[in-house]
């Protein structure tokens, strides 16, 4: 089922309606879809460097859309909708420990989860479960989803195809890394402006 699904989504990248089909990728994926945008961004930014930029703001859009109605479905929809998605993806037990991250880091769990490989529907779900302040989940959803999208249309538009194979390898590392610095960085504004 997931192969059929990347296939579907990668026949989008040749479509005229391909933009249109990124945006409700990303706001799908965001609460209940399996298959990340990135692999469209990925394959309309290589048809198109020129628009890498504009398809990462269509990426960051969508997915915010799709975060926010995740935060809705957790949080007035838990048994009905949420259980269920949650039970699909096999992430029930799963969800002590992201409620856990959210009642001890708010905005340093979905700020990293928005830019991780981790499914972020399921931190969408859980911080409407778990009732996280609304506003400091978009600002935290838009800005980590925001430059996930960013840095891969960034990186393709720069270097182009080679930079995709290197992308598809090392995407684990590289979301490591950024998480890392993206703690660093917070770390540093808690130091500076206390």
């Amino acid at each position: 089922m997931l192969r059929k699904s990347y296939d579907w989504v990668m026949q989008w990248a040749d479509s005229p309606y391909g933009t249109w089909a990124l945006f409700w990728l990303a706001l799908a994926e965001s609460s209940f879809f399996p298959i990340p945008p990135d692999v469209l961004l990925m394959a309309l930014s290589l048809a198109k460097p020129s628009k890498a930029f504009i398809y990462a703001g269509v990426s960051s859009l969508g997915s915010l859309i799709g975060g926010v109605i995740g935060y809705f479905l957790g949080f007035g929809l838990m048994e009905a909708v949420g259980n269920p998605i949650l039970h699909f993806y096999g992430a029930m037990d799963k969800f002590d420990t992201i409620r856990e991250l959210y009642n001890n880091y708010d905005a340093w769990a979905v700020a990293i989860a928005g830019f991780t490989p981790i499914p972020y529907k399921v931190f969408t779900i859980a911080a409407g479960a778990c009732e996280i302040n609304l506003t400091v989940f978009i600002v935290a959803s838009l800005i980590s989803r925001s430059a996930r999208f960013f840095i891969v249309a960034g990186l393709i538009y720069k270097f182009g195809k080679p930079v995709k194979g290197f992308i598809d390898k090392y995407f684990n590392l590289l979301t490591i890394i950024f998480v890392i610095l993206l703690a660093a960085g917070f770390a540093l504004v808690k130091i500076f402006f206390k």
